[in-house]
């Protein structure tokens, strides 16, 4: 089998609940899987989600949610939210990201939206990074919206979530397409931002490099 075969079968597998599974035999009942969305976008807020999964349950197809179409995504959306134990949104707008940078507003909502649980968790599976200043037990899981399925879920509430998000924002200002592209730097996106400027859902505190001249 050739690697790119292997790649291709591996990005389709469900991620696994064998941390959590891990965990819970050392007596943390509570783990919460958490992970964000939108830091790489042009415009919009950083979305943030916990969830905590039970011990069993019919969910199937966890898996990271740039991995599955629009449609899966919001199936599995209503599947978590009707099958976890809690869960709780955290979301960073568009002021605190110029005023924090991306990276600390993203910590800052995925920090709110454990802190946001109702009962705190025991523990916290969190994608790639540790939060600051959260004073639960915790690990940081590189490509953990792959591996496990706490992130995973809570990667698609996250998107499900930033999307509507961004479908709110286009009804208020149409111009950009947000809609369509959800903030990102999509051609149509920035063409939009060379002919109308930035608008207050737009992060000022980075720019595409191909805009400096033409966007004041």
């Amino acid at each position: 089998m050739s690697a790119g075969a292997r790649s291709s079968r591996s990005s389709r597998r469900s991620a696994r609940r064998t941390l959590e599974n891990e965990l819970r035999r050392l007596g943390f009942a509570r783990v919460a899987g958490v992970d964000e969305v939108g830091r790489g976008s042009l415009a919009g807020p950083v979305v943030a989600a916990a969830v905590v999964l039970p011990p069993r349950d019919r969910l199937v197809g966890l898996r990271d949610s740039k991995l599955l179409s629009a449609v899966a995504r919001d199936r599995l959306y209503d599947e978590i939210l009707g099958a976890c134990l809690s869960w709780s949104i955290g979301v960073g707008e568009t002021e605190a990201i110029n005023r924090l940078n991306i990276h600390h507003a993203s910590l800052a909502a995925m920090r709110a939206a454990v802190t946001g649980l109702s009962p705190l968790p025991d523990f916290v599976l969190v994608d790639a990074f540790r939060i600051p200043q959260l004073f639960i037990p915790q690990r940081g899981i590189v490509g953990g919206d792959r591996r496990c399925a706490g992130i995973a879920a809570a990667s698609i509430v996250a998107k499900v979530f930033r999307d509507r998000l961004m479908i709110d924002l286009h009804q208020v200002d149409p111009r950009y397409g947000f809609d369509r592209h959800k903030g990102y730097g999509t051609a149509e996106h920035l063409a939009a931002l060379a002919r109308h400027g930035y608008s207050p859902a737009h992060r000022r505190s980075f720019r595409p490099s191909c805009l400096f001249d033409t966007i004041g």
